[in-house]
């Protein structure tokens, strides 16, 4: 891709020599990877929009289709970051972008047009693929082409559009869905215009951000640090020089090549996490994987018919309540965004993490008292914006750091399939807990795993801003 003008940074990287960073350049080919959260973001959320409409369609009434029906992706999800692991490591982290816009695609598609509910699962399990494959190469590509000073936002960037793609599904799905609110009985829903064809063109509107995403990701160049750990090193300096000059590349290049020279070599094995050092930090990564996904937030997004019509709320309101959700998760993302490099990431998790604790305590209390209406709302919106500028940007952030190169695709593939097991069980589990307990008693669970998640989080992360890489692999012990 074109460069755009150099702006003048200083890189801790390399030894520590001024260098000037091509800013431009660097936001330019993140961004690229970003659109992966994008596509992830959007296919993750429009089910929550489609919901009562592809449930009218398939005749859903149970519980557990139900939940199997909002949570069968996540299947994918787990196997596409298993697949990313084990490929990006192989054959680099471009060839897995490429895939994922690809798959994103023409799953979509396929899912919008499915004639029976068991196509429908297939598909949404095959978007789940290419959600579990973005979700494991698109922050690792971006922490390994980012300045140390610069990673955080740049990780964060994920995220951001991550979100924006949430939105962007919020806003398609209340605009498709206009008058299919108005009805009144599930027959009416079944037979409306969107009941039979609107639900479809939620999920199929994906298609074209994912060409755009297939374009772009053939023009960006490959993970300079994959290519020194390739052996590739003439283009590995071409991309690194590219970016912050030739004596910045010189030494990253050097450090790479240093991290590299305290591992055996060839190809990176499974064996290797197993390492006392290694198997600390991979530990570290699950237990933040695990903790984004039963903080309990994504239940908001995935089961706001159930939360807001239990609040009081008809579906029209809860179709724009929905929107708001979003806005408010973009906002506090753009939060996260701006301070990640200068609160550092211990604090903003430890800030979230409590505080998802203390509302999540609340919302149980107002479901257990009865409360409604926007109460309920304000207490939602709440954790949302705690969780927007701190677990849901901030543990991928981490996640990209923490693992040392060499098997930096397979620690984080480790981390984001228990990621996709966790997120799987908080969704599946939610209607059944929500029966077994009401809402009082289920935001009470996750509101508990929030406060275990704030003790680990302060007896075992360390602060990771302004480092190298390869000086957070010294600072973990890892060489």
């Amino acid at each position: 891709m074109a460069a755009g003008a150099g702006v003048t940074g200083v890189s801790g990287d390399g030894g520590g020599s001024p260098a000037k960073l091509n800013l431009a350049y660097i936001w330019m080919i993140s961004a690229v990877a970003a659109l992966g959260g994008l596509l992830f973001g959007y296919d993750w959320v429009v089910v929550g929009g489609a919901k009562p409409f592809y449930e009218a369609y398939f005749h859903l009434t149970s519980e557990a289709l139900i939940g199997w029906a909002n949570s069968c992706a996540l299947l994918g999800c787990l196997v596409g970051s298993i697949v990313a692991g084990l490929l990006s490591d192989r054959f680099g982290r471009k060839p897995l972008l490429i895939l994922s816009a690809v798959l994103f695609g023409v799953s979509s598609i396929l899912t919008g047009w499915a004639t029976s509910f068991d196509l429908f699962i297939v598909w949404r399990i095959l978007g789940g693929v290419a959600i579990g494959m973005a979700s494991n190469v698109s922050p690792t590509y971006i922490a390994e082409v980012a300045p140390p000073e610069w990673r955080g936002r740049l990780v964060t960037l994920n995220q951001l559009t991550l979100v924006i793609g949430i939105l962007g599904a919020q806003i398609v799905n209340l605009l498709i869905a206009g008058s299919g609110t108005e009805a009144a009985t599930t027959e009416a829903l079944r037979q409306s215009w969107v009941g039979q064809f609107g639900w479809r063109w939620m999920f199929t509107a994906v298609a074209v951000p994912s060409l755009i995403f297939l374009v772009l990701a053939i023009l960006v160049p490959e993970s300079p640090r994959w290519l020194v750990k390739a052996g590739r090193i003439e283009e590995a300096k071409a991309v690194f020089k590219r970016i912050g000059g030739i004596d910045y590349a010189d030494g990253q290049i050097a450090d790479v090549a240093r991290s590299l020279s305290h591992e055996a070599s060839g190809q990176a094995h499974w064996r290797e996490l197993f390492k006392p050092a290694v198997f600390a930090v991979l530990l570290m990564g699950i237990g933040l994987a695990v903790l984004q996904q039963w903080s309990g937030t994504n239940v908001i997004f995935n089961y706001a018919e159930e939360i807001y019509r239990g609040a009081g709320y008809d579906l029209s309101g809860i179709m724009f309540n929905i929107v708001i959700t979003g806005a408010i998760n973009l906002i506090f993302t753009l939060v996260a965004t701006a301070f990640v490099d200068r609160a550092g990431r211990r604090a903003l998790m430890l800030w979230g993490a409590g505080g998802m604790a203390i509302i999540h305590a609340l919302l149980g209390g107002a479901f257990f008292m009865g409360l409604t209406g926007p109460l309920v709302l304000g207490l939602t919106l709440a954790v949302i914006a705690l969780y927007a500028m701190s677990l849901a940007p901030i543990t991928w952030v981490l996640l990209s750091e923490i693992f040392p190169t060499r098997v930096r695709g397979l620690a984080m593939s480790v981390s984001v399939s228990a990621l996709w097991v966790a997120c799987f069980g908080v969704t599946f589990t939610f209607p059944l807990l929500n029966r077994a307990l009401g809402a009082a008693g289920t935001f009470w669970i996750y509101g508990l795993f929030c406060l275990i998640g704030f003790a680990l989080i302060a007896r075992f992360v360390p602060e990771t801003k302004g480092r190298s890489l390869e000086e957070i692999e010294t600072q973990l012990g890892l060489r």
